[in-house]
């Protein structure tokens, strides 16, 4: 195992995704930050008042759970937790940066794009992840990524985020 970052280098990695999410998004636009449950969620939160302070404000936000729009949901069948899709803006018409801790196949962002898509149209979409570790089995890139590293299809990225694991750090197993 190999710590890839600590809590100093998430924390950093978090204001550098801010600073580029506030260059790029369009003046004359309704910018929306939604994070995917569980710790997308958290990373979006945690993004929010970063974005602020690099300029951006009138910032939605919000959180997409993508249980019900899994490709292998009939396979985690009665052990799929539902939690709740807490959007409560119009996404029509938004500049919608989602956001995810580790990008591996694509199939949970693409279940997320699902289920934001039943919720409207929005202007753009645009994927910021923490860690892209490569292995992609959909044509999905991230717009905004933190860290990129290659792995191996055996090896686990693991993020530990405080609100959630009681720890702070992102490991190579």
């Amino acid at each position: 195992m190999s710590t890839l970052l600590d809590k100093d280098g998430i924390q950093h990695t978090l204001r550098r995704l801010a600073s580029e999410i506030a260059q790029q998004a369009p003046r004359n636009a309704q910018v929306a930050i939604v994070g995917i449950r569980r710790r997308g969620e958290t990373l979006a939160h945690r993004l929010l008042p970063l974005v602020r302070e690099a300029g951006l404000d009138g910032i939605q936000h919000g959180a997409v759970d993508i249980t019900l729009y899994r490709d292998d949901l009939t396979t985690i069948g009665p052990s799929a937790t539902v939690r709740k899709t807490e959007i409560y803006f119009d996404i029509t018409d938004t500049w919608l940066v989602l956001v995810d801790d580790v990008l591996y196949t694509g199939r949970s962002v693409r279940a997320a794009l699902d289920a934001l898509t039943d919720l409207g149209r929005p202007q753009a979409i645009r994927l910021c992840v923490l860690v892209d570790r490569g292995w992609r089995e959909l044509p999905i890139q991230p717009d905004f990524t933190g860290l990129r590293i290659d792995t191996e299809p055996a090896d686990n990225v693991k993020v530990r985020l405080l609100e959630v694991d009681g720890e702070e750090r992102v490991d190579l197993i």
